[in-house]
């Protein structure tokens, strides 16, 4: 059981930043992907950017380049560096745990833009 903690959400200003930070408890399982998904109420869970232990990443086409994923391997950690926040952008941000015997989430963390 891969257990994540979440944090740096909050409330952001348009055209603002935020940092998401995401720590992973250490189990033995290898983390192939780590990384963020969204939620607003009333829509699926939806990818914001992942990143692969080869260091592959993969960003959802509403990013257009705002955002930036890093990984601390050695640490177990995922970074979400938001930049020129939008209203649209307001949602709960969960980290995702990838590994062979499944998919593990974080508590989620609240984000909101809005002036």
């Amino acid at each position: 059981q891969v257990q994540l903690v979440e944090s740096g959400g909050g409330l952001a200003q348009p055209g603002g930043s935020l940092r998401l930070s995401c720590a992973a408890s250490r189990t033995g399982l290898a983390l192939n992907v780590m990384g963020w998904y969204r939620q607003v109420p009333g829509k699926q869970r939806e990818l914001v950017a992942t990143q692969t232990l080869g260091a592959n990443t993969h960003f959802a086409d509403f990013v257009k380049g705002r955002f930036t994923i890093s990984r601390d391997i050695v640490k177990l950690t995922v970074d979400l560096q938001m930049d020129y926040l939008e209203p649209e952008d307001t949602a709960v941000y969960f980290c995702l745990a990838r590994t062979l015997q499944g998919d593990y989430w974080g508590q989620g963390t609240q984000v909101t833009v809005s002036s």
